[in-house]
């Protein structure tokens, strides 16, 4: 039976351990969301995971909202990453790039247009912006110039990852973001051919998937869905007749392996009584699959044992534990991170985090 510290193989990203840095978005890059230097430091004290994940990246100023996180639309940010990547390798790690586009969940005083969705609804809450939080805005519904110019947009943030020098990427399919609110018929409510039926919602990923493939081949892509649960206001009334036939699009299309994030009822970020779809969808998604979400050590090599998954990816332990797969090996107690710097622009909470050999960073 496999464990955590066996190595793992993602199309050709050669992992040595299947402890994955889940993407956290941390809010270092600068207002035109190009990667600052300190991201360097910070991405390479954690080089030891499997496979890190990068931050959820912005393939467009339209869909990136989120104050201070990076992009990869421009040759600029493509070259501030180059670094960024390169600290990661020359640590011997791996490092694929998620591509982000928000959907609804952005403000206008941050992308300058007005949010854009599968259908014109608006999410619940507040928006973080440069000025502080304000209410979400009503998303337009796309157009089909907008989804063509949306897919050329994805295949050009996928060449650029490559360019910087990532080993592959990850679309970001999940969480309440575009992908997802074309998924879910809680958002969805269009009657044209990306409408209605679950085979008319998946069609959107479907290109999505097929334009990063064409741009960088299926072996350097995997996909992240997050099946269950309310996520931003974004739920779907029966996920199975969607999430599954998903999860089986993506093994046809032959992706290199996908991630799903899977609340539960006592989960710590997010909880639901939805049931989880990974059991279903193991079965139909035969290449490697990575579980997320409030996996304990324990846990998490219970669910590699039993088949369950092939990798776990953890995010929170990474932030304040940027040694993670050695404090898992050797016993080694987790430090506590703190949320108030998660998104704070400086060093704190950011590259200071101790590891358990060498004292702070």
């Amino acid at each position: 039976m496999p464990t955590l510290f066996d190595s793992i193989d993602f199309g050709p990203i050669h992992a040595k351990n299947r402890i994955l840095m889940s993407p956290l978005t941390r809010a270092r890059a600068d207002r035109n969301a190009v990667p600052t230097p300190i991201m360097a430091e910070y991405y390479a004290q954690r080089s030891s995971a499997g496979l890190i994940i990068s931050e959820a990246t912005g393939i467009s100023r339209e869909g990136l909202g989120w104050p201070f996180a990076p992009g990869i639309w421009s040759d600029e940010q493509v070259e501030a990453w180059k670094p960024i990547v390169a600290a990661v390798h020359a640590k011997g790690g791996k490092i694929v790039c998620q591509l982000w586009h928000m959907g609804r969940m952005v403000h206008s005083s941050v992308t300058g247009t007005q949010p854009v969705s599968s259908s014109a609804t608006t999410a619940p809450n507040e928006v973080h912006t440069y000025e502080g939080k304000k209410p979400y805005e009503q998303a337009r519904a796309i157009n089909a110039a907008d989804i063509s110019r949306i897919l050329n947009d994805y295949e050009n943030a996928a060449r650029n990852a490559i360019r910087a020098g990532f080993d592959g990427v990850q679309i970001h399919a999940a969480n309440g973001y575009l992908i997802d609110e074309f998924l879910r018929d809680g958002t969805n409510l269009r009657t044209d051919e990306y409408g209605g039926s679950p085979e008319n919602r998946i069609r959107f990923l479907r290109e999505v998937t097929e334009r990063v493939i064409g741009a960088i081949g299926a072996e350097r892509t995997g996909v992240r869905l997050s099946p269950n649960g309310d996520t931003q206001g974004c739920i779907d009334s029966a996920p199975e007749t969607v999430f599954v036939p998903a999860a089986k699009l993506l093994q046809d299309l032959g992706v290199a392996w996908l991630e799903l994030r899977e609340p539960g009822p006592d989960g710590t970020f997010g909880k639901t009584d939805q049931p989880k779809l990974s059991p279903q969808i193991r079965k139909v998604f035969t290449r490697p699959l990575v579980l997320n979400q409030d996996y304990t050590f324990e846990m998490a090599q219970e669910a590699l044992a039993e088949g369950h998954a092939d990798a776990i990816a953890f995010g929170r332990k990474f932030i304040s534990n940027p040694d993670l797969p050695e404090r898992f090996e050797r016993g080694i107690a987790l430090e506590p991170d703190n949320m108030k710097t998660w998104y704070s622009q400086g060093p704190e909470g950011y590259i200071d985090y101790p590891s358990a050999t060498s004292g702070p960073n």
